[in-house]
């Protein structure tokens, strides 16, 4: 998944926008929006927050700079616990070229020492767009680990995975069929990518663009296939 092949597996599948969403992590965004752009592709700041309950909670993030201070104010939320290479690798930040400019010793995997509410308000904070990650998924996601999606805090946009059927969920959970839904491929390997999944009819790629487009602002909605 290093940036160059990432972007042209995209351009094969003629995906013209696309976020990176590590875990804990937003230290490589610059990298792969550095390449995205140059291959003008349409490119999102994110990461995957693990919160104290175990949840995995999105964040979309236009401006680059706010990203970066609440990337830094994620990290001094987490555990002084170091990663161990031996069982789930090295893990590497690097430059566009793929130079691997440093090699990060705290453990990412673990939870954040934030709860939902508390990471949800820091990405609203710093303006950005919180987004539950698979909330159909049997594990870390809002449904298993509370097992309900609490009134508080309120998502405009809910994260499913990629073969969910959408019709059978919504009838499982019918407090949910007036949400708008995001699906993704939360691909760690290339051929993971798929096309069409999910379609977002915006003016542009752009997280503003997107929460627009939840909310079916001006013509803009989500189409899923």
């Amino acid at each position: 998944m290093s940036p160059s092949a990432l972007v042209a597996r995209l351009k094969e599948l003629q995906i013209e926008w696309f976020a990176i969403t590590d875990h804990n992590s937003m230290a490589n965004c610059a990298a792969y929006e550095a390449v995205a752009r140059k291959a003008g592709l349409s490119f999102s700041w994110g990461v995957e927050i693990q919160s104290m309950e175990e949840i995995h909670l999105l964040a979309y993030f236009d401006d680059s700079e706010r990203a970066m201070a609440f990337d830094a104010e994620l990290y001094k939320s987490l555990l002084p616990i170091d990663n161990d290479p031996e069982y789930f690798g090295d893990q590497v930040i690097i430059d566009e070229n793929e130079n691997i400019l440093r090699v990060e010793s705290r453990a990412l995997i673990n939870s954040s020492t934030w709860d939902l509410a508390s990471a949800t308000e820091q990405v609203l904070a710093f303006g950005g767009l919180p987004v539950p990650a698979h909330v159909d998924a049997e594990v870390n996601s809002i449904i298993s680990q509370l097992g309900f999606l609490p009134a508080y805090p309120e998502f405009e946009l809910l994260g499913i995975s990629a073969a969910m059927d959408l019709e059978s969920f919504i009838s499982r959970h019918p407090e949910m069929a007036k949400k708008a839904f995001l699906r993704a491929s939360d691909a760690h390997y290339l051929a993971d990518l798929k096309p069409g999944l999910c379609t977002v009819y915006a003016q542009q790629g752009s997280v503003c663009e997107l929460l627009a487009a939840a909310r079916k602002n001006d013509g803009r909605y989500i189409e899923h296939k």
